[in-house]
C-alpha cells in the first residue's frame, strides 16, 4: 500500500504541477503580458488545463484510488495520507464527469474574453462582450449537465467553489442574513453618512504602495515567498506553499482602494502561505472552500484593517507620509471615513453593511442567467434594475455596472459570489473564537502585534490546507455549525450602532 500511495503521490503531483503551470501562465496574463499575447495565451492555457485534467482524471488515478480505498480508511480521519485518499476520491470522482476537451474549451474560451474584458470595461462596451458571454453561458451550463440529477442547474458549480452547499442552501443563508441587514442599513442610512472627504484627496501612488506593503509585512505576509504587482481586478494566485502572490490597484484620488484591496489579498495569501509545507505539491496544499478562503481576506481587511485599534497604531505612520493631507484629520473623522455605511455601485467599495447586498444580487442574476430567465442581453439592465431596488443607486454607464466584476469574463458563471458573503460571516465566527482562546488580542493589535492573531489562525485553519470540508473545519474549529450573529456584531460595532 505505501508503494501504490507513492505511486498516487506522484501522478497527483504531476497533475498539480501542470495546473500550477497554467497558473503562472494566467497570473502574466493579468499583470504584464502585451495585449498582442491573448490568442495564443489562450491556446497555451487550454494546453495546459487540458492536460492537466487529463492526468488527474487518467485510469491509473482511478485504479490507485480503488486500490488504495480500506487504506486510507484504516489511517487515522485527519493524517495527511487519510486525507489525501478521501479528498483525492472526492474529486476524482467530480472531475472525471467533465470531458477533457470540454477543459480545455473553457480554459481557452475563457482566456480570450477576459483580454476582451480588459479592453471592454475602460470602453464601456458592453455590446462586445455580449457574444463572449453568451458562450461562457453555454459552456457553464454544459460544464453543469456533466452532473445529471442536480436540483438546480448551478448547484454542481456552487459545489466546485463551497463542496456541499447548493442554490437552496445558498438561498437560505442569503434570507437569513437579509432578515438581520436590512434594518441595519435602514438605521444607517437614516443618519447623515461620516464624512469621507479625507479619503477622496491626492494620494501619490509610491506612497499609498509603500504603506501597504508595510502593514501586509506586520500582518506576516511572507515576501520571500510572495510578491504584490498591480492588476486591473485585485486577486491572489498560488504556485506553491513558496510562492503566493497577490495584486492590487491605485487610486490616487481614492486611499482606501488599493489598502483595502491590499490587506484583502494579503488575508488570501496568508492562508496559503500557512500551508503545512509536507502537503506542498498536493491537492491539499490550498484553501478547503471559497468560503473559508473568503473568511481570511475579510477578516485582514474588515475585522483587523478597519478597527480602531488598528488605526490607533497605524494612523500616525500614514500621516507621516501623507503630511499635507492627513495631518488636520483627526483619527476619530479618519476611522468614520473609512467605516462609512452609503449605499453605492462598485462590490470591492462597499461598506461591510451593505457589500452583501451587492453579493446576493450577482448570484440572483447568475442564477436567473443559468435558468434561462434572462439573457445575456438583457444583463446589463437587470443589473441596473436590481441595484435601484436594493440599494435605491443607479450605475451611470455599465463600466461601474456589469462589467465592474471580472468573474463572469474570466471564468464560468455560477457559484463564483456566494463565497464572499459566507467568508463575511466566517470571518465574523472565526475571529471570535480566536478571541475567546487569546482575549488580549485587540490589545495587541492597538500595538501593531499580529502574531498572536495570526498563530492561531495558522493553527486551527491555515495549516490544514483541504484535508477537511468547510463544515468539518468549522465544527472542529467552533464546535458547530456556521451561524451568523458574531458577524453582525462585529459589523454592528464597526459602524458605531
Amino acid at each position: 500500500m505505501e508503494t501504490k500511495l507513492q505511486e498516487l503521490k506522484i501522478l497527483l503531483q504531476e497533475a498539480n504541477d501542470l495546473a500550477s503551470a497554467a497558473a503562472v501562465l494566467n497570473w502574466d496574463q493579468e499583470t504584464y503580458m502585451p495585449a498582442g499575447g491573448g490568442e495564443s495565451r489562450a491556446r497555451q492555457l487550454a494546453v495546459l488545463q487540458r492536460l492537466s485534467h487529463e492526468k488527474f482524471t487518467s485510469a491509473a488515478v482511478g485504479n490507485l484510488l480503488d486500490e488504495l480505498a480500506p487504506y486510507g480508511e484504516s489511517l487515522p480521519y485527519d493524517s495527511d495520507d487519510a486525507s489525501l485518499i478521501r479528498v483525492a476520491r472526492q474529486q476524482y470522482d467530480r472531475q472525471v464527469k467533465v470531458p477533457s476537451s470540454l477543459v480545455g474549451e473553457l480554459g481557452s474560451h475563457t482566456a480570450q474574453t477576459y483580454q476582451v474584458w480588459t479592453e471592454a470595461r475602460p470602453a464601456n462596451d458592453f455590446a462586445r462582450l455580449q457574444s463572449y458571454l453568451e458562450k461562457t453561458l453555454d459552456l457553464s451550463r454544459r460544464v453543469a449537465d456533466c452532473f445529471p440529477g442536480y436540483e438546480h442547474i448551478a448547484d454542481p458549480l456552487i459545489d466546485f467553489a463551497d463542496y456541499g452547499m447548493k442554490a437552496s442552501s445558498v438561498r437560505q443563508v442569503f434570507a437569513d442574513l437579509r432578515e438581520q441587514l436590512v434594518p441595519l442599513v435602514s438605521a444607517i442610512t437614516a443618519q447623515e453618512p461620516a464624512d469621507n472627504a479625507c479619503l477622496l484627496q491626492h494620494f501619490p501612488e509610491e506612497q499609498q504602495w509603500t504603506f501597504g506593503v508595510d502593514v501586509i509585512k506586520q500582518y506576516g505576509y511572507d515576501f520571500k515567498r510572495g510578491r504584490q504587482d498591480k492588476a486591473p481586478h485585485p486577486f491572489t494566485t498560488s504556485f506553491g506553499v513558496g510562492d503566493v502572490r497577490i495584486t492590487t490597484r491605485i487610486n490616487e484620488h481614492d486611499l482606501g482602494d488599493a489598502l483595502f484591496s491590499t490587506l484583502h489579498e494579503a488575508g488570501h495569501a496568508m492562508y496559503e502561505q500557512g500551508v503545512n509545507p509536507a502537503l506542498d505539491g498536493t491537492l491539499l496544499a490550498g484553501g478547503t472552500s471559497a468560503g473559508v478562503h473568503e473568511s481570511q481576506s475579510r477578516l485582514w481587511e474588515n475585522v483587523v484593517g478597519r478597527s480602531r485599534g488598528f488605526w490607533v497604531h497605524f494612523y500616525p505612520k500614514l500621516q507621516a507620509l501623507f503630511p499635507e493631507q492627513l495631518k488636520n484629520v483627526p483619527l476619530s473623522t479618519f476611522y468614520r471615513a473609512i467605516n462609512r455605511v452609503e449605499p453605492s455601485l462598485i462590490r470591492v467599495d462597499a461598506d461591510e453593511v451593505t457589500y452583501n447586498l451587492h453579493v446576493m444580487i450577482r448570484f440572483d442574476l447568475e442564477l436567473a442567467l443559468l435558468e434561462g430567465t434572462l439573457a445575456v442581453r438583457d444583463l446589463p439592465e437587470a443589473w441596473h434594475a436590481r441595484y435601484e431596488a436594493d440599494l435605491g443607486v443607479r450605475a451611470p454607464n455599465d463600466q461601474d455596472g456589469v462589467l465592474q466584476d471580472v468573474h463572469w469574463y474570466g471564468g464560468i458563471i455560477g457559484g463564483g459570489f456566494q463565497g464572499y458573503t459566507l467568508g463575511n460571516i466566517l470571518s465574523g465566527v472565526f475571529y471570535q473564537k480566536a478571541l475567546e482562546a487569546h482575549p488580549a488580542i485587540p490589545n495587541e493589535i492597538t500595538e501593531g502585534k499580529f502574531d498572536t492573531l495570526h498563530t492561531w489562525l495558522k493553527t486551527n485553519i491555515y495549516q490544514h490546507g483541504s484535508k477537511f470540508t468547510a463544515p468539518e473545519l468549522i465544527e472542529r474549529v467552533t464546535g458547530g455549525p456556521l451561524w451568523i450573529e458574531p458577524y453582525i456584531a462585529a459589523t454592528c460595532t464597526e459602524c458605531r450602532l
